[in-house]
């Protein structure tokens, strides 16, 4: 009896990315370049009834985003469906996809086709066959394939097998052992044939026991000799398809998976790139087709979705559809920013974003002494950093990382070391990317000696680093102390060192001195060469130079450590190695003028300040000066009597304004803004007679002007207000005396002036 399984997510999203293993004997760090092999892969999709309407369009969802990722153009996929034949006009697979290259156009394509796929009719067959799926999986994945691509089949099932209904098992009695032992042998010849399966269970409650079955009894190695590559069964969760999937493709193929952020448009959304990542997809799961991504590097620039920008090539895939995967060649290293946008409308679902990558980690390696005597005590040290030379900061870039190593050498037998990363001696320091271990050179040992270590992490491509060395009695004839202490400089400067030699022979000796691991032309010594005479011992200077800027491009940013190699040969010796020595340089950009000369600007930004403080002092002070407030304005008559007086304010402007009430009768000075009449105080003394189409008067202190055809005007001064208009200055201002007595000499101008008590 069939059973149907509960509905998952209906519009689950599955991305994929492919690679092939690196090769066995990889180039020199300086000579490395990025490489994607092409890899072979087949999705199996059951179209049984074991499956409800809901799980069968997750399948085929899965299916058709499969390629998304991959970071391959010469890979090939091949889809197919797959229940049971049970009757002379059905058959049990069902193809739909045939084999397609993923290069922009395939991977477009990938998803017209995978519509075919559909839940079978009783008309059609709806057991499940899984030795006829895998079956037509490895002949997808063999016939006219190349055999050193691997091979990879997806199985997307339940896990349920059920061919009761089906002739071709022979009686009904005994279709089900009959099937089992079919699938035994499709397994055991997937294994021949190098064929990965990978089983990812569909449903709500997948038959976990036999997707393990299929899962282990396919080709076993993985693209690497880590746990995390071997082919193994998953649960494909409903609320977290995505990131199930993208995890179980990245461990299929040695690839390194890392979420982002998710967010409702509009938005930016945000994910890291390592900088050991060589080629990698950016897939933004957009849930609605109507959203628009735009994608922007680390430095902030944004980037084409086809062709080339700075040093990167990039590809889309998938732009018009729910789910699209833009593929970088050489990408930047950062954070790199996805901005979200949709119309009204089109806002409700939750944009996610993640990376799938993969990369190389390159080593340095170095033995100390580099020519030991038998019965010595040598340090192996192997110093992981980009294939650029660039120094490893973070852990998480070679987590699950494992080291390898042995000393080989004529005279005895290959010796295998342990190289750890634990701050336990030799190891100086845990976790900073440096392995370390020791081993003793066996008494037997004569002539050259080879370490060698060999590192291996998911993600990212295996390196295999040597080191060659001499084992001889007695002393060598030259030897070399290095030193070069760990330093920071800007791009085309120089660091010093000291390199101490001592030749005991009667001979001349050349030695040459180099830098390794790293990318050429980003470090460089001098001198190159340096010949000693017979019997000199001394130091001589050495120089480490920096690349220009140029060499650096985009990857500089705020600064990176370059891992190099320094090496002393002496040539005369038969190239011996006299030292291998960790180069360590700190590249920071050249300081800007502002990091140059930021005392300079910041003196002068003080000397304006202070500038400014003067003049607002001088402004205030002038202000002060011309401030009539105090001043007492007194309304003197024809015959030189003193009619009113009046306590002037604060002025507006320093202008205090006033009209004189009832000129003819009983003369006073009131108050009046925009009155016809305004006075200051004038910096020589005295004040300023302002009048409305008159011009300006200046009033002497001691003295008087006109005011009208009758009145003049003479100054007095308040004395219990500060002279410029103190602040307890004119309590009473504009107050008027409310009688007035004649001022001796007030009429020519020189006499006393009264002031108020």
């Amino acid at each position: 009896m069939r059973r149907a399984t509960a509905p998952v997510l209906a519009s689950a999203a599955l991305f994929a990315s492919l690679l092939a293993p690196a090769g066995q004997d990889p180039a020199p760090a300086a000579d490395s370049v990025a490489a994607f092999p092409a890899v072979n892969y087949a999705v199996a999709v059951d179209e049984s009834a074991s499956l409800a309407p809901e799980d069968m369009k997750a399948e085929k969802a899965a299916a058709a985003r499969i390629a998304l990722g991959d970071v391959s153009s010469d890979s090939h996929v091949t889809v197919f469906g797959f229940a049971a034949a049970e009757s002379g006009d059905q058959r049990a697979v069902d193809p739909v996809c045939p084999r397609t290259g993923l290069d922009a156009a395939g991977r477009e394509t990938i998803g017209d086709c995978v519509g075919k796929l559909h839940s079978r009719t009783e008309d059609e067959g709806t057991g499940t066959d899984f030795p006829s799926a895998i079956r037509q999986g490895v002949h997808d994945l063999t016939d006219g394939t190349d055999a050193s691509q691997p091979r990879v089949l997806f199985l997307l099932t339940d896990g349920y097998m059920d061919v009761t209904d089906s002739p071709k098992y022979g009686p009904r009695e005994h279709r089900k052992a009959e099937g089992e032992r079919q699938l035994g042998l499709a397994l055991k010849e997937a294994a021949a044939q190098n064929v990965q399966i990978w089983p990812l269970g569909f449903g709500a409650q997948p038959r976990l026991d036999e997707l393990k079955r299929m899962a282990s009894g396919g080709y076993q190695k993985g693209c690497v000799d880590l746990p995390s590559a071997h082919p193994q069964p998953h649960k494909v969760k409903a609320e977290d398809i995505g990131s199930t999937l993208e995890d179980i493709f990245a461990a299929a193929h040695c690839m390194r998976h890392e979420k982002g952020t998710s967010q409702r448009p509009p938005a930016t959304l945000s994910v890291g790139i390592s900088p050991l990542a060589t080629v990698g997809s950016i897939v933004v799961d957009k849930g609605d087709p109507a959203v628009k991504i735009s994608y922007y590097d680390p430095s902030g620039d944004k980037v084409p979705t086809h062709g080339a920008f700075k040093k990167s090539q990039f590809e889309l895939a998938g732009g018009t559809g729910p789910v699209e995967a833009l593929k970088i060649v050489d990408p930047l290293p950062g954070t790199w920013k996805i901005k979200a946008e949709a119309p009204e409308g089109h806002r409700s679902l939750p944009v996610s974003v993640s990376v799938l990558w993969q990369g190389e980690l390159r080593g340095a390696i170095t033995m100390d002494p580099p020519s030991p005597q038998p019965g010595d005590k040598v340090t192996v040290t192997m110093r992981l950093q980009t294939r650029e030379g660039y120094e490893v900061k973070d852990p998480r870039d070679y987590s699950g990382l494992r080291v390898r190593s042995e000393l080989t050498g004529a005279g005895f037998s290959p010796l295998a070391l342990d190289l750890a990363d634990d701050g336990k001696a030799p190891d100086p320091t845990a976790g900073d990317g440096s392995f370390s271990g020791t081993v003793r050179i066996p008494q037997t040992a004569d002539g050259a000696l080879k370490v060698s270590a060999t590192l291996t992490a998911s993600g990212l491509r295996a390196d295999t680093r040597s080191e060659g060395g001499w084992a001889a009695p007695g002393q060598p004839p030259v030897t070399a102390a290095l030193d070069l202490p760990a330093a920071s400089t800007h791009p085309g400067g120089t660091l010093g060192g000291t390199l101490s030699v001592h030749n005991t022979s009667n001979t001349a000796h050349t030695l040459r001195l180099a830098v390794a691991d790293v990318q050429p032309g980003l470090l460089s010594v001098r001198p190159a060469e340096i010949t000693l005479k017979p019997g000199e011992s001394g130091t001589r200077k050495v120089t480490v130079r920096v690349a220009p800027a140029s060499a650096f491009g985009d990857r500089l940013g705020g600064g990176l450590k370059l891992a190099g190699t320094a090496t002393v040969v002496d040539t005369t010796d038969h190239d011996r190695t006299l030292q291998g020595l960790p180069l360590s340089v700190q590249v920071t950009p050249r300081p800007g003028i502002w990091d140059q000369y930021w005392w300079a600007f910041a003196a002068g930004a003080a000397f304006l300040a202070l500038a400014a403080v003067a003049v607002a002092a001088w402004v205030r002070q002038r202000r002060r000066r011309r401030d009539p407030h105090g001043l007492v304005l007194r309304l003197v008559s024809e015959e030189g009597s003193v009619l009113n007086e009046h306590l002037a304010g604060h002025g507006t402007k320093q202008w205090y304004e006033f009209a004189v009430a009832e000129a003819h009768r009983s003369p006073r000075i009131e108050r009046r803004p925009h009155g016809p009449y305004a006075v200051q105080r004038s910096p020589e003394g005295g004040a300023v007679l302002r009048k409305r189409g008159g011009g300006r008067t200046p009033v002497p202190a001691r003295g008087q002007v006109p005011l009208t055809d009758t009145l003049h005007l003479a100054l007095g001064e308040d004395s219990r207000a500060p002279k410029g208009g103190g602040r307890n200055a004119g309590r009473n201002a504009g107050r008027t005396r409310p009688e007035a007595t004649p001022t001796p000499g007030a009429g020519s101008g020189g006499g006393a002036f009264s002031e108020w008590e």
